[in-house]
C-alpha cells in the first residue's frame, strides 16, 4: 500500500513538472539565472596604503597593466590577472591623470592642462623624463578635468575638456579659457586643432574602430547621458564651448547668440545683480534636442541615449568588445557609469547614413564607481574605478576589479534591430516559441528629454505603444515585433517580461531594452494575422458568488518591488537614491527612519528641503515631473521599509 502511495505521489509530481514546462510564460520552472552566474567580478590586490583611484588604464604588449590615478601616480602591474599581481611606481607628481596610453616604451596621458609623455630613458623601471607633447590653458577651477589620449587613424591624439561652472550660477557650466568645452585633436609635431565642442563632461572619450566616440554625463542642457559619434565641426549640445568659435582656427562658426535664440538660456534676474536657478517645471513649454537641430544644422545627436537613473548618470569609457571575448557579445560596445557603478552593453546599427542603436544593461555590483576598462590578454576586462566628489552606488572610495567571464551563456537578448514596422530582436537561445508568439509577453513604450539649461530632464512625452503582431524564427533564435506608432529619435523601451528560454522556462537575464530611433529603415512590413472572430458564448448558468473584499485603491496600496522599481526608473529617482544604500542622496531606509507623514514625503518630492540633511552635498531638485499618483506610492512604499 506504501508503495502504491508513493509511486501515485510521483507521478503528480512530474505531472506538475509538465504542466510547469508548459506553462513557461507564467511559471518559473525554477529561478532565472541572474549576471553573477555568469559574469564574477574579482579584486586586483593592491599593495597595503595604495589608493588606485584609476583615471587610466592600459594594457602593455607584454600583458603587464599601467594604471594612473587622480594622485598622479602610475603603476606599472606585473602578472596582473594573477592571485599575487606585483605593482611597481613607475612615475609620481603628476596631475589628475585620467587617462592612460602605451606606446613604443612610453606613456601619454591628459593631465590637467596638459599632455604629457613619460619615458624611461635609463631604464631603471621609473620615468626619468617628463615632457610636454601640448599644453592648453587654465582657469584653476576644480571641475576642469581633462581627459585621454585616444589615438585617431593618422596617430594623432584627441583630448576632451570638462567646463569650469559659474560663481554666482554655480549650476551653469562656462568656458572660462579656451577649448574647454571641447575635443582637441593634437598631433605628433606638437600643434593642436580645436576639433569640436559641445562637450560638457566628456569623461568617456575613445576609438571605436577608426570612429571617434565619446559618452556625456547628464547635467545642465544634457537631459541625460548618450553616446556620441564626433566628426570635425560637430557641435554636441552643451553651448559653453561655443565662446570660442570665433577664433580663427575654429572649425565651427555657431555663435551663442544664435544658439540662445534657439534655446533659451533661462537667465532669469533674482533682484540682487545675479539669476535664479533654472528649475523643471512641469507644465512649462519646452524643445527637444532634435527639434532644436532642425534650426541648428550643427547640432549632433547621440547615436543613443543612455536613459537617466537607469543607465545614464555619469557615462564614462565605451570600449569594443574583441570577437571572441565574452562569448555572443563580440563586436558590441561596453560603456560604463561612474555613478551607479555598473557597465552597459550598446548594440549599433547605421541606419540611412546615421548610427543608432539599444543599450542594455549588463553587470553591476561593482565596488566603486567605473571610469576606465581595458582587455586583458586573458580576454578577461580590467575595471578601473574611483567615487572621490563623484558620489557612487559602489560605497569604496577606489578599485581596481576584474570581470570574469566563466564560458555559460546567458539568455539574454543578443541584438535588437530597427525594422520598418518595429523591431528585430535576436536572442543568445532559442525561446519557447508558446512564449515568444504570446503578444503579452512584450510592451513597447517611447519617450525623450527636454533640452533646457536646467540639470538634467525627465522622460516627456511619454506613449505606450500597441504591439501588433510577431513573428518568431522557426529555429527559436529570434523574434520580430511589428509596433504601432513609431517615433524617430525617441527612445523605445522594449520589455520583453514574458519571454522565456527552452531550456529551464528562464526569463532573460535583462528583460529591458531602449533603442533610441532616430531613423525608420525601409522594406517590407510585417502582414498582420487577424485573430479569427470568437465563437457565439454558450448560455451558462448563472452561479452566484461570494461577495468579494473592495480592492484597495491605487493611492492607498503599498506597490510591489515590481511596481515600484518601475515608478522609481520612470522618474529618474533611482539616478540618486537606493534602498539600503546612501548614493547621491539618503537611502530611502533613512527616509523612512524620519517618520515623516505619506503626505509630508509627497510635499517634498515637489518642494525638497535639502536644509533636512545637511551630510550630502548635492541638493535636491524640484520633481515636478512626478505625477500625484506617483508621489504617494513612492511614499507609500518608503513608510512601508520601517
Amino acid at each position: 500500500m506504501k508503495t502504491l502511495l508513493k509511486s501515485k505521489f510521483i507521478k503528480i509530481a512530474f505531472g506538475l513538472a509538465a504542466v510547469i514546462q508548459l506553462m513557461p510564460g507564467q511559471v518559473n520552472a525554477q529561478e532565472s539565472p541572474k549576471e553573477e552566474d555568469f559574469f564574477k567580478i574579482m579584486r586586483v590586490t593592491a599593495p597595503e596604503g595604495t589608493l588606485l583611484e584609476v583615471g587610466g588604464l592600459t594594457v602593455l604588449p607584454n600583458g603587464d597593466l599601467g594604471v594612473g590615478t587622480r594622485r598622479g601616480d602610475v603603476f606599472i602591474v606585473e602578472n596582473p590577472t594573477s592571485s599575487k599581481p606585483f605593482f611597481r611606481k613607475f612615475a609620481s607628481g603628476l596631475h589628475e591623470i585620467l587617462g592612460l596610453h602605451y606606446e613604443d616604451g612610453a606613456f601619454y596621458m591628459a593631465q590637467r592642462g596638459e599632455l604629457t609623455k613619460l619615458v624611461d630613458t635609463d631604464q631603471d623601471g621609473t620615468a626619468d623624463l617628463y615632457e610636454t607633447v601640448y599644453a592648453w590653458p587654465i582657469s584653476a577651477h576644480y571641475h576642469e578635468y581633462s581627459f585621454g589620449p585616444k589615438v585617431g587613424p593618422d596617430g594623432s591624439f584627441f583630448v576632451s575638456a570638462n567646463v569650469a561652472f559659474g560663481d554666482q550660477q554655480w549650476w551653469r557650466g562656462e568656458s572660462r579659457v579656451p577649448y574647454r568645452g571641447w575635443i582637441m585633436k593634437i598631433n605628433r609635431d606638437g600643434s593642436m586643432e580645436p576639433y569640436a565642442t559641445g562637450m560638457r563632461s566628456p569623461a568617456g572619450l575613445g576609438m571605436l574602430g577608426d570612429k571617434l566616440v565619446y559618452t556625456e554625463n547628464q547635467g545642465d542642457y544634457m537631459g541625460s547621458g548618450g553616446l556620441w559619434f564626433i566628426d570635425k565641426g560637430d557641435f554636441t549640445g552643451h553651448p559653453a564651448g561655443l565662446a570660442w568659435t570665433g577664433l580663427p582656427d575654429s572649425p565651427l562658426k555657431l555663435t551663442t547668440e544664435e544658439f540662445n535664440k534657439v534655446v533659451d538660456p533661462q537667465l532669469v534676474p533674482n533682484g540682487t545683480g545675479g539669476y535664479l536657478k533654472p528649475e523643471n517645471v512641469m507644465d512649462a513649454p519646452y524643445i527637444t534636442m532634435a527639434q532644436a537641430k532642425e534650426k541648428l544644422p550643427d547640432l549632433k545627436l547621440p547615436a543613443v541615449w543612455l536613459p537617466h537613473g537607469i543607465q545614464g548618470i555619469s557615462n564614462s569609457e565605451p570600449i569594443v568588445i574583441p570577437e571572441g571575448n565574452f562569448g555572443p557579445f563580440g563586436g558590441q560596445v561596453l560603456v560604463g557609469d561612474q555613478g551607479q557603478s555598473k557597465i552597459m552593453r550598446v548594440i549599433l546599427e547605421e541606419v540611412n547614413g546615421v548610427m543608432q542603436g539599444a543599450s542594455i544593461d549588463f553587470r553591476s555590483g561593482f565596488q566603486s564607481g567605473i571610469l576606465r576598462m581595458a582587455w586583458a590578454p586573458d580576454k578577461s576586462l580590467f575595471i578601473g574605478e574611483t567615487n572621490r566628489g563623484w558620489g557612487s552606488a559602489g560605497e569604496a572610495n577606489e578599485g581596481l576589479q576584474r570581470l570574469v567571464w566563466n564560458y555559460n551563456i546567458p539568455f539574454e537578448m543578443k541584438t535588437v534591430k530597427a525594422q520598418p514596422d518595429g523591431f528585430l530582436i535576436e536572442f543568445t537561445k532559442p525561446v519557447n516559441k508558446a512564449s515568444a508568439e504570446d503578444l503579452t509577453s512584450y510592451a513597447v513604450e517611447s519617450f525623450t528629454y527636454k533640452y533646457y539649461p536646467v540639470y538634467g530632464s525627465p522622460p516627456v512625452d511619454n506613449k505606450t505603444l500597441k504591439v501588433q503582431g510577431v513573428e518568431v524564427a522557426a529555429d527559436g533564435m529570434s523574434a520580430r515585433i511589428a509596433v504601432e506608432g513609431l517615433r524617430t529619435d525617441y527612445v523605445h523601451k522594449l520589455s520583453l517580461n514574458g519571454v522565456r528560454a527552452v531550456d529551464g522556462s528562464f526569463s532573460l537575464v535583462h528583460p529591458d531594452a531602449y533603442y533610441t530611433l532616430h531613423n525608420i529603415p525601409s522594406g517590407s512590413k510585417m502582414v498582420i494575422k487577424t485573430p479569427p472572430a470568437p465563437e457565439p458564448a454558450k448560455e451558462a448558468v448563472a452561479i452566484a458568488k461570494p461577495a468579494q473584499p473592495k480592492a484597495a485603491t491605487a493611492s492607498s496600496a503599498i506597490p510591489t518591488d515590481a511596481e515600484i522599481k518601475s515608478i522609481l526608473a520612470k522618474n529618474t529617482c533611482s539616478a540618486c537614491h537606493m534602498k539600503d544604500k546612501k548614493v547621491i542622496g539618503p537611502a530611502y531606509e533613512d527616509v523612512a527612519k524620519r517618520r515623516y507623514s505619506d503626505e509630508k514625503i509627497v510635499e517634498l518630492i515637489y518642494n525638497p528641503q535639502p536644509q533636512n540633511w545637511p551630510d550630502y552635498a548635492t541638493p535636491m531638485p524640484p520633481m515636478a515631473q512626478v505625477s500625484k499618483d506617483d508621489a504617494m506610492k513612492i511614499a507609500k512604499w518608503i513608510n512601508s521599509l520601517r
